[in-house]
């Protein structure tokens, strides 16, 4: 659990543990054996491995541990190393058949990509299902009217329709853009040591990048990180889409004021007549979350020369947050929507 910090007991309302999943050591793990056997198979198809599908059938067995290497990734930084190390150890004979033109970076990158490709599958199912409950509600909920406001004060009758659009159409907007969003970041990464592909390597990535589902190669982006942060970007304007629909409805349930009225609610230790609007103030502290969390990955763009270890570590710690609190988001919003009972007030 990465946005909840380590207290288990918050875990319901930051965490998801579909999307953290995805981050894990043993996601990683898997992405690392697939890329290795893909890439032993096109260097055989290439000419410069023989029996490459034994041995890729050999990688495909291979299991290992996070704890078992744990120790090197502190000292190397990175745990390409010592994944490869085991690996070659696991093959013994055939080990210099393996990781042939890579580095950490193609490895790391690329189980990145394949991640988020499994996490855009689940964000845009998610978004989905807030937009369709939020048709629901214009339909269900759209005539009635409600008192306008500007700058938290009185201003003039409105429909409801009018405020569900505005919490609806920068989804509709995050929905359309999200394809430019993804094709930022589901690449293959195949570019050795310096980011330069030598024409044997250029076909080698070709057959890599078919062999994990990912588009035909394009430029090497070890120090090119628009893509990502682009990405993480997306995920946050989702969620200070949210976080506005989630202030709103937490302003509308307020007693006395009752523009909105939700099913559940969570109740105070010292005051039993309350109900409180848990979901929807939970997405303004994730929409709040992920804007303070944007600006540090920003500054993981800035990349020294080739590669950098700094500014590549600090989107390791920042990304998966992101992401997580994204999740999280969704899945209250569609809640949210769903426990409202009625919204405004019926036309004269």
């Amino acid at each position: 659990m990465a946005a909840g910090g380590q207290n288990r007991l918050f875990d319901g309302l930051f965490a998801d543990p579909e999307i953290a999943a995805l981050f894990s050591a043993e996601t990683m793990f898997a992405h690392f054996r697939h890329y290795e056997m893909a890439l032993t198979e096109a260097q055989g198809a290439v000419g410069r491995v023989k029996d490459a599908a034994r041995i890729a059938a050999r990688i495909a067995k291979f299991e290992i541990a996070p704890d078992a290497i744990s120790d090197r990734v502190t000292q190397d930084g990175v745990p390409v190393p010592a994944y490869v190390a085991a690996l070659e150890a696991a093959l013994g004979v055939d080990a210099a058949a393996v990781h042939l033109d890579a580095t950490s970076q193609d490895l790391m990158d690329t189980s990145l990509a394949l991640s988020l490709r499994r996490l855009s599958e689940v964000l845009a199912a998610r978004l989905d299902r807030v937009i369709v409950a939020l048709d629901g509600l214009q339909a269900a909920q759209g005539a009635r009217t409600l008192m306008g406001r500007t700058r938290m004060q009185a201003a003039l009758p409105i429909p409801v329709a009018t405020r569900l659009e505005a919490w609806q159409t920068p989804l509709l907007r995050a929905r359309d853009r999200f394809p430019e969003a993804r094709a930022g970041v589901e690449q293959l990464q195949f570019g050795g040591p310096v980011g330069q592909r030598s024409p044997q390597m250029a076909a080698i990535a070709e057959r890599l990048a078919k062999a994990l589902d990912l588009p035909p190669p394009g430029p090497v982006w070890h120090s090119t990180r628009d893509g990502v942060v682009g990405y993480g970007t997306w995920l946050a304007l989702v969620t200070g889409s949210l976080g506005k629909m989630g202030q709103d409805i937490a302003l509308m349930s307020q007693q006395g004021l009752d523009d909105a009225r939700l099913s559940g609610g969570g109740t105070s230790s010292a005051m039993p007549h309350k109900q409180n609007p848990i979901a929807a103030e939970t997405l303004v502290t994730l929409a709040r979350f992920n804007a303070v969390q944007i600006g540090g990955l920003h500054q993981a763009m800035v990349h020294e020369q080739e590669r950098s270890g700094a500014a590549w570590a600090l989107e390791w710690m920042i990304l998966p947050q992101i992401c997580e609190a994204t999740g999280a988001a969704l899945r209250h919003a569609a809640a949210l929507l769903d426990s409202i009972e009625t919204l405004g007030k019926k036309p004269v």
